[in-house]
């Protein structure tokens, strides 16, 4: 089963590549593939690459039982599997990403996801709860609300993300609850008091894309530099110990060099501590492949420089962590993360998916010591 992306020219021709590798890998398997490169290609795409079986992404929840239905697959029998095992999850994963939304309602122009998944849809609230009940009875200690759209949940069903928050912490006993990437706006009232809850890890990943005002307009984002600022001054005031990641894109048609500035400014002035950069690729389709572009070689040189920042960015936040006490949940004998997602290496085997607390004694690789 392949899941493709189409989020960018070259996400399209390394799906692409995957199907292609896996048949000649595996000539006798069956090739289940879905995801948006196969939403977007409908005159073709996929389906001339000779696989079984295109499941679209509005069909994508159900993938076992279309697939079970329409091809002639073997299937496993009830005793060869735990009881209440989840299938698809597999066993030593001390972390859990529940999907509580898809879809997007706005059309920034690099985008061409926004067309593959429609409208938003939203997830129940006794669903997700019912979902992360069953995870933590799993053995899992924390758990991921993601989305497309994350801070859009409920807009088609009188809801809002606070109050999915509040029910999950009210109603499950998960002793830490995580928010995937949020965009800095539209978030709901009163959404910063739910951090007053210890359980809500102070780590947010934004999607910025971009710190000059003009690109961010060119971009159809619906938020300037500014008010990222106070986004991340307002969280910080109200829970201090907050930390953030960002995504930033490198090169978008017109940048110039002093726009390029003011994306690395933004990563001080908001306080990152990690970066997610990602090179501009053209997407045909949308209007951004449409605007004047960056030369490629231009492109590599600013995304290596916004990297730069992102390591100087996280050396501070590791630097800063030196003797401070954390909570730490184990993911492998010495490995674990911090509330604010920091990577720690202990110094001797530690129980696999356990809450630890312990003092930082230094770090080095981009990772604390413990």
């Amino acid at each position: 089963v392949i899941n493709t992306c189409a989020v960018t020219a070259e996400s399209v021709r390394k799906s692409r590549q995957l199907i292609r590798r896996a048949q000649r890998g595996n000539p006798q398997a069956k090739l289940v593939v879905s995801g948006c490169y196969t939403s977007l290609e409908t005159d073709g795409g996929a389906a001339e690459l000779g696989v079984d079986l295109v499941v679209p992404n509005p069909d994508k929840d159900r993938l076992i039982s279309i697939a079970a239905e329409r091809l002639d697959l073997p299937v496993m029998p009830h005793s060869a599997t735990e009881p209440g095992e989840n299938a698809l999850l597999a066993r030593g994963r001390q972390r859990a990403f529940i999907k509580v939304q898809d879809g997007c309602r706005y059309r920034c122009a690099f985008c061409i996801v926004t067309r593959a998944r429609g409208e938003e849809r939203s997830r129940s609230v006794s669903d997700v709860v019912d979902e992360v009940r069953q995870r933590h009875a799993e053995g899992i200690n924390e758990v991921v609300l993601a989305g497309v759209h994350l801070g859009g949940y409920g807009s088609d069903s009188g809801s809002d993300l606070r109050e999915l928050v509040e029910a999950v912490l009210a109603d499950t006993e998960i002793p830490r609850l995580r928010l995937g990437s949020l965009e800095p706006w539209e978030l709901p009232d009163g959404f910063w008091s739910l951090f007053d809850n210890p359980r809500l890890m102070p780590h947010l990943h934004l999607s910025l894309q971009h710190g000059d005002d003009l690109i961010l307009k060119r971009m159809k984002r619906r938020h300037l530099r500014d008010d990222a600022i106070r986004f991340c001054d307002e969280a910080r005031r109200l829970r201090p110990d907050i930390v953030f990641g960002a995504d930033l894109i490198a090169g978008f048609p017109t940048e110039t060099e002093a726009m390029l500035e003011n994306s690395l400014k933004l990563v001080e002035e908001c306080g990152l501590t990690f970066l997610h950069v990602f090179p501009y690729s053209a997407r045909k389709g949308t209007p951004a492949a449409r605007m004047p572009q960056v030369r490629g070689p231009a492109i590599r040189d600013r995304a290596a420089r916004l990297r730069q920042a992102g390591d100087a960015a996280l050396l501070r936040h590791l630097a800063a962590q030196r003797g401070k006490v954390h909570r730490i949940l184990t993911e492998g004998p010495r490995i674990g993360r911090t509330e604010q997602f920091t990577e720690v290496v202990f110094a001797a085997d530690r129980a696999e998916g356990a809450i630890v607390e312990t003092a930082i004694t230094g770090f080095a690789d981009g990772r604390l010591l413990a």
